[in-house]
This record gives C-alpha cells, structure tokens and sequence, in this order.
C-alpha cells in the first residue's frame, strides 16, 4: 500500500500459532518466568513529572536510576542507518512500557512473519509461540532478546513526526449511471510501454487515454472527492451495488500510478489563497461554492492511481490491505516509515502526545509512504471506516521512535 500523507481488541492469531500447544510453550516459559516478577516490580516505578509544554511527551527516566530486570549488561555501541542514527538505551527508556496491551502488537508481528526479514527470521518460532503467552511473558522475552535504539536524524534530533492513514469506505455501483460517474479503474491496457503515463487531466480528456482504460472501471463512485480521497490513501473499501441489485463489499489495493508527481489539492487551495482550511470538510466546503471549478481543483494533482480488486471474506476483513513489506495492516499496530531509517518488519517503540491520540506502545513497520521521509518519521494505520478517518484526517503531532533490534 502506498498513499501520501485504532487500536483492536482483537486477540487471534495465525492458523500457525494458534495450534501450538501449552506444553510446546513450556521450554519459552522457562526463558522468562524468571524474569517476570523482577520485571513487575520495576514496571511499577511511579510516572515520570509532567512534561514542562503541553503536547510533550514526558522525559525518560535517568538511565542510571531505573534498569529493569535482565537489561543489566553493558549497552552495545550505536548503529548507523543510512538516513539515521540508532543510540541504544535501557528498556526503562520507553514510555508505557510496562502497560502496553502487547498481545494487539503481536498479532501484528506475526503477520511479519509471513514475510519475515532478516535478522528477525530466526526469532518468528518464538514469536507465534508467545502469542498465547501473557503480556508479562511477552515483555520478559522482549528484554531477553531484543535491544531498544533510538531513532535521531543524523544531526542528533530524536523528535519527528506522526500522521496518520487509514481504508476509506464507499459507496460504489458496478455500472456507471444514477449519479455514479467516477471511475476505479485498474491498470490501463498495455500499462508501462510510456512511462510516465498521461496526466490525470489527460486522463480524464484525451481520446487515447480514454481508450487505453476502456472496460477497465473496477466501479463508480458518485463524488470526485471521494476518489481523490482513495488515490491518496491508496486502498479503499467499496460497498457496491451489482448489475442485479444485490451488494459485495470488496477491497481495491493499490495497483500502480501513472508516475506522474503528487501535488496536494489543499495546499493548491491555500497558495491561490482560495482557504484557510486544507482538510477535507474545508475542501468540500469550497467545492461546494464552486463546483464549476471541481476539474480545475482535481487536476491540480497529476498524479492517478490505478487499483486492483480483492476479495473481503473471512480474517481478511479484520486486517487492513497489505502495506509495503507484503503483509495486511493492523489497526493501530502498523506504521508507515522511511525505509533507509527504519527497515521493513522492524518492531519499534512509539511515543507521541497530543491533542488527538496518546500513545506508547509497539506497533510494527510494514509500510512506506511517498510523503514519509526522514528518520523519525512515521505514518500510523487507524483501520477504516469515518472514525479511523476523522483521526487520520487530523493526527499531526510530535513523534519518537525506538527501533526493536535482535541482541
């Protein structure tokens, strides 16, 4: 999934872990019991003082007065990423990291698994084993085995950035007619023999475009808005009315792009001083007082995403569309990254205070974004539906990450 720019309760894991036995978890359980009631204890320590401005996420603990049970050894040096720079910390460093509900990143772990990337390969067994394991357990095994780094630009900075995305759900028809007129179309015929492709004006106008897309519209939507809405987050959820009445929930992923450049149809309202307010009700709003002018905005942003349609049935439809590293989303756990900071299926540490999301917790880098640069950088998946959309459409606030790294 590539796109520019909630927590689940669920506690499932894959048909793989969830056949394992508890005796087969017994010899994971050795590992860590002992480090469980140690580790209690210190995850106890009273909070840290308020932060001095509002919004801050609160300072650390001085690493010399708070060390957690099995994070004793020595520290190992620092490990450069070719646009970031990782410092290694004691675990007492991350936020919350003693109320995490871990068994919900886990779920997203284990769909790393599915794709793993090295070094974490060798540690995927463990993982599927601990997803029934307690959170207790689960943390005693992440000191054991893992290191926590954290993430600073290369000049030294640790604070950065989160914004948010999530899976649109639409209303869609089969066939164009009674106000839906705006196609989903899939990749065009004969798509990469002209790169880049034609724009979306010419898209939209040209003969020879219009040929290279014909019998191509996955479904229709009513509003222009709403498909800018879909390119830009690149995966949707469609509720479409067949040929014969009836209605299939389906899910369109990301396909490809015409290779054109992406230019934002808030900030082109905002420079022309048409608004103030670049969010979607505020483009509505403009639209709605000019919509003679609805081409003009649109075509703006040459860039047009193509999509391909897949089934929504079954586990399918409680995960979100597959992200960069090849495995589905999960709500609340997944988050896009710049890939030269942090690599794909990395578990990382994620802190961020504002006025719309508290969070610390782990999540799981498995997507990209074309908007996510730099090292501490990140863009968090909400699910779908308006709720995961209103906080997605809203989320800007400050950032640290710490990057989960096999011993």
């Amino acid at each position: 999934m590539v796109h520019q720019t909630m927590a689940t309760s669920s506690t499932s894991a894959s048909s793989a872990s969830s056949k394992i036995s508890p005796m087969t978890l017994n010899p994971l359980r050795l590992v860590v019991t002992a480090l469980i009631v140690g580790t209690l204890a210190a995850c106890s320590t009273p909070p840290a003082p308020s932060p001095s401005r509002p919004g801050a996420i609160p300072p650390p603990p001085p690493a010399s007065t708070v060390v957690l049970p099995g994070d004793t050894g020595p520290l190992p040096p620092p490990l450069a990423q070719p646009k970031s720079r990782w410092v290694p910390v004691r675990w007492a460093e991350l936020p919350g990291f003693g109320d995490d509900a871990l068994h919900e990143a886990w779920n997203a772990w284990i769909k790393s698994c599915e794709r793993p990337v090295p070094p974490f390969t060798a540690l995927c067994s463990d993982v599927r084993q601990l997803s029934i394991a307690t959170a207790d357990e689960q943390r005693a095994w992440l000191i054991a085995r893992l290191q926590p780094y954290r993430v600073e630009a290369t000049d030294g900075n640790a604070e950065g950035l989160l914004t948010a995305y999530y899976e649109p759900m639409m209303d869609a028809a089969r066939q164009p007619g009674n106000g839906f007129t705006v196609p989903v179309y899939r990749l065009p015929a004969g798509f990469g023999t002209r790169k880049p492709w034609y724009t979306r004006q010419q898209i939209e106008t040209l003969p020879e475009a219009q040929a290279a897309l014909a019998g191509r519209a996955i479904a229709w939507l009513r509003d222009p808005v709403e498909s800018m809405v879909l390119h830009i987050q690149g995966s949707g959820r469609l509720r479409i009315t067949e040929a014969d009445g009836s209605t299939t929930t389906v899910r369109v992923a990301y396909a490809g792009t015409n290779d054109q450049p992406y230019q934002s149809i808030g900030r082109w309202l905002l420079d022309q001083g048409y608004t103030r307010d670049a969010t979607w009700p505020g483009i509505r709003a403009w639209l709605a007082a000019n919509p003679q002018r609805t081409n003009e905005l649109m075509w703006t942003n040459p860039r047009y995403v193509f999509f391909k349609e897949e089934p929504l049935v079954g586990m399918d439809a409680s995960f979100g569309p597959k992200g960069a590293q090849g495995v589905p989303l999960t709500p609340g756990r997944s988050i896009a990254v710049d890939r030269q900071s942090i690599p794909y299926g990395t578990p990382v540490w994620l802190a961020s205070s504002g006025p719309q999301v508290q969070l610390s917790r782990m999540v799981l880098a498995q997507d990209t974004g074309s908007a996510i640069l730099g090292a501490v950088r990140a863009d968090y998946f909400t699910g779908w539906g308006p709720e995961a959309g209103d906080i997605a459409g809203r989320l800007k606030q400050n950032l640290r990450l710490w990057a989960l790294w096999p011993k």
